[in-house]
């Protein structure tokens, strides 16, 4: 059985959302939280509760704000519920791995339905209008960004968002293991990053990733 917290203050979201949630047998009980304060107390006390959040109601500074969230309390389960998300919001929550769902208000009951179902199976999801955005977007051309990189950087930091180890991205290439691993000692040194999240995070702003790569 799964905990809820509702974090949304529109009466029509909660109505909407109790009446949804009485048909999931798994679904124990809705908390409410209405402002980040009273989130945060919530989730200390329901440290593996699916938490239902309409980010643009809440006065979160950034879409970090919500990652240190999520890294303080690395077992709660996210659904995003909005009713507009930007596409460069949306690119850097995916790269949260499974935490965070997403289904848009204005989706479907069945679609609202099936997304409630998932995430308290623990499966993620991630809704057709969110699944559109992501895979016709076009990413921006900043070809001064990868203008930092020569072509085979690229492509050893595009294998290495994948997750692929540098022996992996050496075997496939056919190169040695000291030349990937020199690779990536560049990588990090012109990007000036400390580590691969970081790396990976500059991958995507430069168009090297498509972001369709990660759930597809």
């Amino acid at each position: 059985m799964k905990d809820f917290i509702l974090a949304d203050n529109q009466d029509i979201t909660h109505a909407g959302l109790v009446f949804l949630l009485k048909d999931i047998k798994s679904c124990n009980i809705m908390f409410e939280a209405s402002n980040k304060n009273e989130l945060i107390q919530l989730l200390r006390l329901h440290a593996n509760a699916v938490v239902v959040l309409d980010y643009t109601l809440f006065d979160y500074g950034s879409v970090e704000e919500l990652i240190i969230l999520h890294e303080r309390f690395p077992e709660i389960s996210w659904l995003l519920f909005s009713e507009d998300l930007s596409e460069t919001f949306l690119r850097r929550i995916m790269l949260i791995q499974q935490a965070f769902s997403v289904v848009m208000k204005t989706a479907s009951k069945e679609e609202i339905i099936s997304a409630l179902q998932c995430i308290t199976a623990g499966s993620r999801f991630i809704c057709n209008q969110v699944s559109n955005i992501l895979l016709n977007a076009k990413p921006a051309q900043h070809a001064e960004e990868r203008d930092k990189l020569t072509p085979s950087e690229q492509e050893v930091l595009h294998e290495i968002a994948m997750g692929k180890t540098t022996k992996e991205i050496a075997a496939e290439k056919n190169l040695s293991f000291h030349t990937i691993n020199s690779h990536r000692k560049n990588i990090f040194r012109k990007l000036e990053v400390n580590n691969v999240h970081e790396a990976i995070k500059y991958a995507i702003r430069a168009g090297i990733v498509d972001m369709s790569d990660y759930y597809i």
